[in-house]
């Protein structure tokens, strides 16, 4: 099992009411991730409402202020480009077959366990967002093809794709080793009529 996680500082939100166990597993990611750390569902809330976009959040399931369960809900209802870990002493059972979590890990977690684990939504999530790449960058390219520069230049939509190619590129390369080669793959087809 790898040691390393292959993306490029992934943004990590630690969420764990225990502030103890959440700073253990922070340190168990030192070096290899960007964590924030959240001491209740509540914090972890708010710091998504600041605009905290976290590649993976891994998720305690029983928190006083507000349950793992109810943050994970919230969370699928933002409809955020976030990989969720549940990681808790709770016993799975199966009232679990209807949570919309991507993994489950049993407390306690091992350190490789724990980074195998964020690798692995890394590149799941980094797959996902190639998909939305390429979408709106076809858009992108074909709109720049159809119509003259001194036209787009000045259009808010366009301009607005054109941010959100540029974001999802960047954040594609950050999250899967071989990112690079996968966008070329893109942009060599022609797209002018």
């Amino acid at each position: 099992m790898p040691e390393e996680i292959r993306a490029n500082s992934p943004a990590v939100l630690m969420v764990d009411d225990e502030k103890k166990v959440a700073d253990a597993y922070a340190l168990r990611l030192e070096g290899v991730a960007d964590v924030t750390l959240a001491y209740g569902g509540d914090e972890a809330l708010a710091l998504v409402d600041d605009g905290l976009v976290p590649d993976v959040v891994l998720l305690d399931r029983h928190m006083p202020d507000r349950s793992g369960d109810e943050v994970l809900a919230t969370l699928r209802e933002r409809d955020l480009s976030t990989r969720v870990v549940m990681v808790t002493a709770v016993d799975p059972g199966l009232g679990i077959l209807d949570l919309p979590f991507d993994d489950y890990l049993c407390k306690p977690v091992e350190r490789a366990d724990l980074r195998a684990a964020v690798d692995q939504q890394c590149r799941v999530l980094a797959y996902e967002l190639l998909g939305e790449y390429f979408e709106v960058a076809a858009k992108r390219a074909v709109v720049e093809a159809e119509f003259p520069a001194d036209r787009l230049e000045d259009d808010e939509e366009f301009a607005d794709l054109t941010e959100r190619t540029r974001t999802l590129g960047e954040r594609v390369s950050r999250l899967h080793p071989d990112a690079d080669e996968l966008l070329d793959t893109f942009a060599g087809i022609d797209r002018e009529a």
